[in-house]
C-alpha cells in the first residue's frame, strides 16, 4: 500500500480490511444450495461421455471390438487425430519427455489410461456401452515398483527410451567428506512414503460446447487455472484462444489434481469440435482413484553428519519418486524429487548439503502435484533425521530441533539449496508449539504405565514453505510455463459497487473474502460491496490460478496495487466535488470526507459514468484500474510452522489415536486469521491422512489395490482432533502487506510429526515406523521385528 493512500483512509476501515476475522462472503451461496459446479450445468442436447480405460497396466492394443448396437457412439484416437499429444517438456538437462495422447492407440501404460470415449444420453447408458467394449491386449511385464523400473534388463514403460528414468539431478553445496572427517556422529535413515490420490469432495470433469453467436468452443473445468488451461488446449487442438473460451464454475476443492492439463480435457473437448455437440465427462471416485494424478510415493535414503551435541554439520540425501507412466503438463515429472531434494534443508541452519534426485517411470497413473508438493516428503525425511540424530547423543528432539535452526538475527538467510529465506523466527516458533502441549507434562506420563496399556508418544515437525515465487525462481525450475506474475482489474460500478476480475480460481480457500478486505483496507470500502469475479478466461484478466500458494499474496498484491490507483482518483473527484483541498479529504466507509461533509461512492460512480461534467477539469470518464503484480523476490516469501503431536498406541493391535495436536504458524501478516486457522486445520486433516490411512499399494500386474472408498480409508471427524492453532505474524519485506503463502502448509508436516510421536511411543520396545502411511499392521510389523531382533 503506497503511503500516499494510507494517510488517506480512515482506520475504521481495519475493522474489515487486512487483519480481521469476518465471515467467508461465499459461503452463504453454498449452505444455500446455490453453489454451481460442473454436474450442475446443463446445455441443451449434451451427451454424457465414459471413458473405456485399460484394464491392464502394460500392454500393447491389438483390438475393440465394439457391439453393433453401440457403433456411432464409440470413439477412438483416430477420431481426434487432429490432437497433439500432450507433452509436457523440461529445460533440465537430461530430462526425457513423454506423449501423453489423449487417447492411446497402441499401448496402455497404467490401468486407467484412456482407450476410447462412449457417449450415450445418460452416464448409466454410456458406462453400459463401455463395459460391452472388449479389448484384445498383448500383455507385457508391470513395471509395478521401483525397483523393477530401475532394473538395467526392465521393459521400457516408453519404448523408446534408454532407462525408465525421467531425469536425475544433482545439489552439491560444500565439502562432504571434510564434514565426514569430523563428524562425532553419523547417522542413517531409509524412508518411504505410500502413494495417494487428491480425493478432492468433487472429482475432475469437464463439459465442451460450441458458441455459434461468438464462434467459439466453451470448454468448462473443474480446474485451478483456467487460462493457462485455455492456452494449451487451443496450441493441442489446434486452434486460435481468441476461439476458445474456458471456464471453471464452483470447483469442490482442487488440492493439485486439478491443476494439471489432463487428457480427458483434451478428449472431450476434440470429440466435442468433431461432433458439433455438447458433451460431458464427470470423473467417478473410482476413475479418480486409480486414474487421476496421484501424490506422494517417495523413497528417501538420509545420511547425517554431527557433533556431539547433536548440531547436524552436514546432510546427504537420495530421493527417489515414483512419477508413473507419464509427464503431467505443465510440471514435468521432475516435481516431486527435484522439490523435495530443494527444500531438504527446511528450517535449518546445516551448510554442506550433497543430494540426488530421481524421477522413475512406472505403469502406475502420473505423478502430479498435491498439497504440499514435495515438501511434505521433504519434511518427513529431515524430521526424523532429527529425531534419530537426537536419539544418537541422548537428547531431547526438541531441543535438538531448536539448537539447529536458523536463527532470526541471520534473517535474510541462504540456505544450501540458494532459497533466500526472508524473516522469522523458526526457534521461538519450536518453542511455543511444545510448551503448548506440555512436554514435560508428557514426559512425566510416559514414565508411568497406561491403565490401558497404551504407549504414548510425542513428536513435532518444523518446515518451510516457500510462497509466491517469483519469475526467476519458475524459470530456474525450467518448466513450460513462468508463473512469475498476477493481474487484477478494479471497476466501481456507477452506484458505487467494487467489482474485482482476477485471474486465480477460488475452491475453497476464501479468497472472494479475503481480496474483499484487501479492496477495503485500500479504498475504505465495506466487504460487502465487493464482488470478486474469477475462473472465466473471457472475463478476467489472464492470470496463472490458484496453486503454490501464491494466490493471496499475488493476487492480493494486484488487487491492492489496482486499488491504490483508484484509491487515487477517488480522492481527486471527491475533493472537486466536496470543494476541498485533495490533501484534506480521507476514504472511509464507502465516502470520502472533508471534516465532516462527505460524499458517497455512489456519488463519485455517477459522476465518473453518468455525468462526467461533474469530474474535474481533464480527469477522464470512468472509475477502473488494473494492475500486475511481481514479488520483490525470485524465491519468495517463506512462511514456516512447527506441529507437535501427542498419541497413543495401542501395542496390541497397532492403532494409533492422535489426543492432541498443536500448530505454531506464521505466513507474515494474516489477511483473515480466522481463514488462516481452517487453511491450517483442514491441511492438518489431509496431512493426518498421509501419515495414518491413505495409500495406493499395486500388485506385481501393475493393478491398483484400492479403487474405492472399502479399501482407501480417509481420516473422518472421529480421526481428526481439535487442532490448535497458534499464530506468529513476521510481516515479509518483499510483499504487499507482508502477506506470505500459507495454503499448503497444513499438510506438509503431519507425516513426520506423527511418525516421530509413534516412534517416541514405541521406543521403549525398541521399534520405528520409518513408512507411511503408519497402519496397525505396518505399526505391528515394526514391534514385531524388534521382539524378534532381542537377544
Amino acid at each position: 500500500m503506497s503511503q500516499g493512500a494510507a494517510s488517506q483512509i480512515s482506520s475504521g476501515s481495519g475493522k474489515q480490511g487486512v487483519g480481521a476475522s469476518l465471515r467467508r462472503n461465499e459461503d452463504a451461496r453454498f449452505l444455500d444450495g446455490k453453489g454451481e459446479y460442473l454436474a450442475d450445468l446443463q446445455v441443451p442436447g449434451m451427451a454424457e461421455a465414459v471413458f473405456l480405460r485399460s484394464p491392464v497396466a502394460h500392454g500393447k492394443i491389438r483390438s475393440i471390438t465394439v457391439p453393433e448396437a453401440a457403433r456411432g457412439q464409440v470413439f477412438f484416437a483416430s477420431d481426434i487425430a487432429f490432437t497433439k499429444p500432450i507433452v509436457a517438456v523440461s529445460a533440465a538437462k537430461g530430462f526425457k519427455p513423454s506423449n501423453y495422447p489423449a487417447l492411446t492407440s497402441d499401448k496402455a501404460r497404467f490401468v486407467g489410461d484412456l482407450l476410447a470415449i462412449c457417449i450415450a444420453p445418460t452416464r448409466a447408458e454410456a458406462e453400459d456401452i463401455a463395459q460391452s467394449c472388449v479389448v484384445d491386449f498383448e500383455e507385457l511385464p508391470a513395471i509395478w515398483d521401483i525397483d523393477v523400473a530401475l532394473k538395467p534388463d526392465a521393459p521400457r514403460v516408453h519404448d523408446s527410451w534408454s532407462d525408465n528414468v525421467y531425469i536425475e539431478t544433482r545439489i552439491a553445496t560444500g565439502d562432504l567428506d571434510e564434514v565426514r572427517a569430523r563428524a562425532d556422529i553419523t547417522v542413517r535413515k531409509s524412508l518411504r512414503m505410500g502413494r495417494h490420490a487428491g480425493v478432492s469432495m468433487e472429482g475432475r470433469g469437464v463439459l465442451a460446447h460450441y458458441d455459434r453467436r461468438l464462434d467459439e468452443l466453451v470448454v468448462y473445468s473443474s480446474t485451478q487455472f483456467p487460462h493457462v488451461i485455455r492456452t494449451i488446449l487451443a496450441e493441442s487442438l489446434g486452434i486460435s484462444e481468441s476461439k476458445l473460451r474456458v471456464v471453471a464454475p464452483d470447483v469442490g476443492g482442487g488440492f493439485g489434481p486439478k491443476n494439471n492439463f489432463n487428457p480427458e480435457e483434451l478428449a472431450i473437448a476434440a470429440l466435442s469440435m468433431k461432433l458439433n455437440r455438447p458433451l460431458r465427462w464427470i470423473e467417478d471416485r473410482r476413475e479418480h482413484l486409480i486414474a487421476s494424478p496421484h501424490a506422494r510415493e517417495h523413497r528417501y535414503e538420509l545420511t547425517a553428519y554431527a557433533d556431539k551435541d547433536g548440531r547436524i554439520l552436514g546432510l546427504e540425501a537420495e530421493v527417489v519418486v515414483d512419477a508413473g507412466a507419464y509427464s503431467v503438463w505443465p510440471w514435468t515429472a521432475s516435481m516431486e524429487a527435484g522439490m523435495s531434494a530443494g527444500i531438504m534443508t527446511g528450517p535449518y541452519d546445516i551448510p554442506v548439503y550433497h543430494a540426488r534426485a530421481v524421477s522413475v517411470a512406472t505403469n502406475k497413473s502420473p505423478l502430479g502435484p498435491y498439497r504440499g508438493v514435495g515438501r511434505s516428503g521433504a519434511c518427513f525425511a529431515i524430521e526424523t533425521l532429527v529425531d534419530a540424530v537426537a536419539r544418537a547423543v541422548d537428547r531431547e528432539p526438541a531441543d535438538v530441533r531448536i539448537l539447529n535452526m536458523v536463527p532470526p538475527e541471520a534473517m535474510p538467510y541462504k540456505s544450501a539449496t540458494h532459497k533466500l529465506y526472508d524473516s522469522g523466527n523458526y526457534p521461538e516458533c519450536a518453542k511455543r508449539a511444545r510448551d503448548a502441549v506440555g512436554l514435560s507434562g508428557i514426559r512425566i506420563r510416559q514414565s508411568r504405565p497406561e491403565p490401558d496399556g497404551r504407549l504414548i508418544g510425542f513428536g513435532m515437525a518444523s518446515y518451510t514453505e516457500q510462497s509466491a515465487h517469483g519469475t526467476a525462481e519458475w524459470v530456474a525450475r525450467g518448466l513450460p510455463v513462468v508463473f512469475g506474475y498476477e493481474p487484477a482489474l478494479a471497476r466501481f460500478t456507477p452506484d458505487g459497487k467494487l467489482i474485482l476480475f482476477v485471474g486465480i480460481q477460488n475452491h475453497g480457500q476464501g479468497l472472494e473474502t479475503t481480496l474483499a478486505q484487501v479492496a477495503s483496507q485500500e479504498l475504505g470500502i465495506a466487504v460487502k460491496d465487493v464482488i470478486v469475479r474469477h475462473g472465466d478466461s473471457s472475463l478476467s484478466p489472464y492470470g496463472m490460478g490458484t496453486f503454490a500458494s501464491r494466490s493471496m499474496t499475488m493476487s492480493g498484491g494486484a488487487v491492492s496495487a489496482a486499488c491504490v490507483i483508484l484509491a487515487e482518483k477517488i480522492t481527486r473527484i471527491g475533493a472537486h466535488l466536496l470543494q476541498a483541498p485533495k490533501e484534506s479529504v480521507r476514504l472511509a466507509d464507502g465516502k470520502v470526507y472533508f471534516g465532516e461533509q462527505s460524499v458517497s461512492f455512489a456519488e463519485i460512480g455517477q459522476a465518473a459514468y453518468l455525468h462526467p461534467e461533474r469530474l474535474p477539469v481533464g480527469e477522464e470518464p470512468a472509475l477502473e484500474a488494473s494492475a500486475v503484480y511481481q514479488p520483490g523476490r525470485s524465491t519468495g516469501a517463506f512462511s514456516y510452522a512447527t506441529h507437535a503431536c501427542v498419541l497413543a498406541v495401542d501395542p496390541g493391535t497397532g492403532h494409533v489415536e492422535v489426543l492432541d495436536y498443536v500448530v505454531c504458524h506464521d505466513c507474515g501478516t494474516m489477511v483473515n486469521p480466522m481463514i488462516v486457522e481452517g487453511q491450517v486445520v483442514g491441511g492438518v486433516a489431509q496431512g493426518l491422512g498421509t501419515a495414518l490411512y491413505e495409500e495406493i499399494p499395486y500388485d506385481e500386474n501393475g493393478q491398483p489395490l484400492a479403487s474405492t472408498f472399502l479399501d482407501y480409508m480417509i481420516p473422518g471427524a472421529t480421526e481428526v482432533p481439535d487442532v490448535r492453532v497458534l499464530h506468529m505474524e513476521t510481516p515479509s519485506p518483499h510483499t504487499r502487506f507482508g502477506i506470505k503463502g500459507m495454503g499448503e502448509g497444513g499438510a506438509i508436516a503431519p507425516p513426520a510429526a506423527v511418525i516421530n510421536a509413534i516412534n517416541d511411543a514405541l521406543k521403549p520396545l525398541g521399534a520405528e515406523v520409518s513408512q507411511t502411511p503408519a497402519t496397525p499392521d505396518r505399526v505391528l510389523r515394526a514391534i514385531i521385528a524388534a521382539k524378534e531382533a532381542r537377544p
